[in-house]
């Protein structure tokens, strides 16, 4: 796997529209993605020694390591490049706070942005994109 890969809830309509974010900004097409709920997904987490049932974050896979929460999201950032690649000066904020806002919103994301029944389908075009 040389591209990062975005693992995310394939059931949260915030992570579903997170994805489809990214791939209308990924200019250079570095990203590739999957559920976690898909195969991949949980090969991944094994090979990590990740709880499943306790994930509520985006994981990055890239470099060989892998990145959660607002550690994840930054490093999305800086790899979309251009303008986005601003958003990494975040890190110069303590993890510890900046994981403080990302468990809020990732403990309300269904209440406040819903659920689905199964995962969400990507577009067609896209669809070299994901990873099963």
């Amino acid at each position: 796997m040389t591209n990062p890969v975005v693992l995310f809830d394939g059931v949260c309509n915030l992570c579903s529209a997170a994805v489809q974010w990214i791939l209308q900004r990924d200019a250079t097409g570095v990203f590739h993605f999957a559920s976690l709920q898909s195969d991949f997904g949980q090969k991944i987490q094994e090979k990590y020694g990740m709880d499943a049932a306790k994930i509520d974050s985006v994981l990055l896979v890239a470099d060989g390591k892998i990145y959660s929460k607002s550690d994840a999201a930054l490093q999305i950032a800086r790899r979309l490049g251009g303008f986005w690649k601003i958003g990494y000066g975040f890190i110069i904020f303590p993890k510890f706070l900046r994981d403080l806002v990302y468990d809020f919103v990732a403990r309300n994301r269904y209440r406040w942005f819903g659920k689905k029944e199964e995962c969400w389908l990507p577009n067609p075009k896209f669809k070299d994109k994901f990873l099963d």
